[in-house]
């Protein structure tokens, strides 16, 4: 028990615990009737923090997420936001957790090894992403989605920020935090027709802090890694032996 509750550092307990607040009381303000939105929320936040760690916790979480978010924007005809979490955020969650489970800094399973992208891959990364907006945005008017430029736009960093995810790159809370934004701009125009959906905004006001801080923190994580790996780096190169590629331990090796 003591071991489970040094986890998390004083700052993230107020971070999460702060966003836990908020979000409760703006659903006793303005809503006190949708808990689906509540527990969507709680669940949401919660899995942000875990994904700061880097922990897979967090990548299970954000599948439960995805599918009470899918609902509640269905509510609204958000098809956009439904189909993103139920088709798109949903199942790269469940890629990302297999990821991360398959990639755990040297064996420790509550963080894994994180990764950094080539050019190559950031140049096709954005090709796709160019392509599934431009999908998207025709599917998206052929079912009359509510603002539809908006929920264009939350594709495109939603595709960006899963695939980070799943590539266990810290600029995956970026990407995000970008998608943050976005999505409080949809809800405010939302709230705008009913006020009970003020509660999603202040809802994802905490995402955004959630995500900025974890960006912050994977960026700490990496630097860490790579210094933890630079004496066994240096020791194989003094004994005259070639580090072995494709070791798990080396943040840019996956």
């Amino acid at each position: 028990m003591k071991k489970l509750l040094s986890y998390f550092s004083p700052a993230e307990y107020a971070l999460w615990g702060s966003s836990v607040l908020l979000i409760a009381l703006s659903f006793a303000l303005f809503d006190r009737a949708n808990y689906l939105t509540l527990c969507a929320s709680l669940i949401g936040a919660t899995s942000l923090i875990f994904n700061a760690k880097g922990n897979p916790i967090g990548q299970a979480l954000t599948v439960v997420f995805s599918i009470l978010y899918g609902i509640i924007s269905y509510t609204f005809s958000y098809y956009g936001e439904m189909i993103t979490y139920l088709g798109m955020t949903m199942p790269m969650a469940v890629f990302a957790l297999v990821a991360w489970l398959k990639n755990p800094y040297k064996g420790n399973r509550a963080q894994v090894t994180v990764n950094r992208l080539k050019g190559k891959e950031i140049l096709l990364m954005f090709a796709a992403s160019a392509a599934i907006t431009a999908a998207f945005c025709f599917i998206l008017d052929a079912f009359d989605t509510a603002n539809l430029v908006p929920s264009t736009i939350s594709v495109t960093t939603s595709f960006l920020a899963v695939y980070l995810t799943f590539r266990r790159s810290p600029l995956y809370a970026l990407a995000y935090a970008a998608n943050d934004v976005v999505l409080i701009v949809l809800w405010i125009l939302a709230t705008l027709e009913d006020f009970s959906y003020l509660s999603v905004v202040i809802c994802f006001v905490m995402f955004l802090a959630n995500d900025i801080y974890g960006f912050v923190n994977w960026t700490r994580m990496r630097r860490k890694q790579a210094e933890a790996d630079a004496p066994a780096a240096g020791e194989a190169s003094s004994s005259g032996e070639a580090a072995p590629s494709g070791e798990t331990s080396r943040p840019d090796a996956q």
